[in-house]
């Protein structure tokens, strides 16, 4: 046994100067990363162009509408509209052409409605729309193999498609040339919105039409549907090879939604195929625009420029009904206050730019550097320090498997690279995230036991804590009030162990950094796997380590099964039950927010730049320093170091979050940590006043009450 506890330690000074190795070999990936996060500082401002057209519909004047709200537009500061493909229902909203059914056709002429007829009747609105919108539809007609010939109305020059109105209108085309014309001349960048439901896929046309997008200055394209162009037909026509080699020759990248329920079939290979010219765009609802006061949208877009690598602001619209107004309302005027401000509040424009985000095009994040030997010999280093803190993590709970995990996880991970490297990076980025934080936790227990009971190192074994008059062997049996330490020497101590049990936490960081270096991260295409594993596994494991090393486990068990319930006790678990309902409530992007909060953030947002981690600086950090301060006095003061380890784990996920900037995640964990001090240290005075008025008069006033 003195044999294995002697390589046991020998080994564990080896995966300690493995980690660290891996630390060093990530900072360099960490720098490259930085470096990306600077190339890209111009946002863009898109409004839905189709939107538009159908809000002017329901105008006495829409095309007078739409000139007065283009002009508003770019005064408020949208450089961009989102053109769709083209549909005979769209290019009747803005009077490109009248449609007509057969019936209202034969209406319209005072004659009764053809039998067995079911037809689109279409009439150009003048000849410019019929030399221009005329041989796109006849094409597209022809192409799903619909007949039609020419048709004359009232000097009206048209067509009869042998379709139904309701079929013929759902028929896509290429956007409307007429519309992207003039909205170029209006000095508009364009952002075409192009779909896979014309199939198959047709190289030559698309050459055609990404030529033509060129000579109008398109940038980028944004996808419509659940698949880019091409998707469909990639599988035996390689069609996606095609599509990205013409979007290179012409010089036009793609934009990435944000949050999308599912990624868009067919982007990840488009994009990587395109060397990751990628642009993610956060997308406001037309519900959101109109509901939404103009400052929590302007609040939005900085949040998700600054701290969430969005560069493409894409508003959306619709004419609603309001029986309040007694008539149609839309949301451009609320859009246009929430970019523009006002001289109370700034708007989104301004906003952006006070933390450096001009108004203009946006631009993909371009790396300064090719993906050579060295990268890949950095993360292998990086690979193997992740790997040796995952073995630490579990010698920590049972010492003589440190060697052998470790040697089955450099097996197990050359395995795994063959298989998938990035589910090797993920694997290994969310163990890394779960090991340096629980490890954190298991020192800082280890250094108030020390202090307390005294120093354990086998499960199971007796206590060799001071003072212990019962003499006990379980969690349950030990001395529940230590000797006192002194007031200032358990401040010191516990202000000492809350600095570093954060900066043990903090060592998995790099790692994931390293690992996940890859810009695909960056832009969301790819994720750090396992968030809510990272939220609940430091807890769970530290419980369990605290359990396993109080004693004999099975003894421990049986002492907590025979507990005499309570009512502190039901309360107590009360309160513990609506803390982690609320905790995991807050894991994800779907958390509510209450006003409370939001001022609390908007605060800290002026005062520093950037808004920490409300869970962290509120709850977490202060409620963990109040507990390492009552440790070292208090026994039962263990469950609080136990909740607190939320604010540990919450350090590495913040850094999990790829997309957010370096410098963001950084500034945002040390401010955390600075605020949810000075609120501990606020939450320790406030104990000890408790503590004193309670010692100098309750005390004294139940043991008069007992004695009388």
């Amino acid at each position: 046994m003195q044999s294995i506890q002697l390589w046991s330690r020998r080994a564990r000074v080896v995966l300690w100067a493995l980690v660290i190795a891996g630390l060093i070999a990530a900072l360099p990936l960490g720098v490259l990363r930085y470096q990306m996060e600077q190339t890209s500082k111009q946002v863009e401002f898109v409004y839905n162009y189709r939107d538009l057209v159908q809000i002017a519909s329901f105008q006495a004047r829409p095309q007078d509408f739409i000139d007065e709200q283009l002009e508003r537009m770019r005064e408020a500061g949208i450089g961009t509209m989102a053109v769709f493909e083209a549909t005979l229902e769209e290019l009747g909203w803005s009077g490109r052409l009248k449609l007509y059914s057969s019936a209202q056709m034969a209406e319209l002429q005072g004659e009764p409605a053809p039998d067995n007829e079911n037809f689109t009747y279409i009439l150009y609105a003048n000849e410019e729309a019929e030399s221009t919108l005329g041989p796109m539809i006849e094409s597209t007609m022809a192409s799903v193999e619909i007949p039609y010939r020419p048709y004359t109305y009232d000097d009206l020059s048209g067509l009869v498609v042998e379709t139904p109105l309701e079929d013929a209108t759902a028929k896509t085309m290429l956007p409307d040339p007429l519309t992207m014309q003039e909205l170029h001349d209006r000095g508009f960048q364009l952002l075409p919105r192009l779909s896979d439901r014309t199939k198959p896929y047709d190289p030559e046309l698309t050459d055609r039409t990404l030529a033509w997008f060129h000579d109008l200055g398109v940038k980028h394209i944004l996808f419509d549907g659940d698949a880019v162009k091409g998707f469909a037909d990639h599988a035996t026509d390689k069609s996606l090879d095609s599509m990205a080699e013409l979007l290179k020759k012409y010089d036009i990248g793609i934009v990435a939604i944000e949050n999308l329920k599912t990624m868009q079939k067919g982007f990840q290979t488009l994009a990587y195929k395109l060397d990751y010219d990628v642009v993610r765009l956060y997308s406001l609802s037309a519900m959101d625009a109109g509901r939404l006061a103009p400052e929590t949208i302007a609040d939005r877009f900085q949040l998700a420029g600054k701290d969430r690598n969005i560069r493409m602001f894409y508003m959306n619209g619709q004419p609603l009904r309001s029986a309040d107004r007694g008539g149609i309302v839309h949301s451009l005027d609320n859009i246009y206050d929430s970019l523009a401000g006002n001289k109370d509040t700034p708007g989104a424009v301004k906003l952006l730019a006070d933390v450096g985000y001009t108004n203009g095009t946006a631009e993909a994040f371009k790396s300064s550097y090719e993906p050579g030997s060295w990268m890949k010999l950095l993360k292998g280093v990086v690979a193997l320090g992740a790997i040796a803190i995952i073995a630490l993590l579990i010698g920590a709970f049972v010492p003589v498997l440190l060697l052998p995990v470790f040697v089955l996880g450099l097996i197990g991970s050359a395995g795994l690279y063959v298989l998938s490297p990035a589910l090797l990076e993920q694997g290994l980025a969310l163990g890394a995230g779960v090991a340096s934080p629980t490890l954190a936790l298991i020192w800082v227990f280890g250094r108030i036991r020390k202090h307390t009971e005294g120093d354990r190192r086998v499960v199971g074994g007796e206590w060799s804590g001071e003072g212990d008059k019962k003499g006990g062997t379980g969690m349950f049996d030990g001395k529940w009030v230590f000797p006192e330490l002194g007031k200032g020497r358990r401040l010191t101590m516990a202000i000492g162990l809350y600095v570093l049990t954060a900066i043990i936490s903090l060592v998995s960081v790099p790692l994931i950094i390293g690992l996940l270096n890859s810009i695909s991260y960056s832009l969301v295409l790819q994720q750090y796997r396992g968030v809510s594993v990272l939220h609940l596994a430091p807890i769970a494991l530290t419980s369990l380590y605290v359990f396993l090393y109080s004693g004999s486990p099975l003894d421990n068990l049986r002492r907590l099964l025979r507990m005499r319930i309570t009512v502190l006790s039901v309360m107590i678990a009360g309160v513990l039950g609506v803390v982690g309902m609320y905790y995991l409530s807050r894991t994800g992007n779907a958390g509510s927010v209450s006003g409370i909060e939001l001022t609390i953030r908007s605060l800290l947002e002026g005062t520093f730049g950037v808004r920490p981690r409300f869970k962290e600086f509120m709850f977490a950090h202060p409620l963990f320093l109040l507990g390492l301060f009552l440790a070292l006095r208090y026994r039962a003061a263990w469950v609080l170091i136990i909740v607190a380890s939320i604010g540990q784990l919450s350090i590495v996920d913040t850094f999990a979050h790829i997309h957010t900037p370096l410098y963001i995640s950084f500034i945002r964990v040390v401010l955390g940590l600075g605020v949810g001090a000075i609120i501990g240290l606020a939450l320790i005075v406030a104990w000890q006043i408790g503590e004193g008025v309670w010692r100098r008069w309750a005390m004294p006033l139940i043991h008069k009450k007992r004695t009388a």
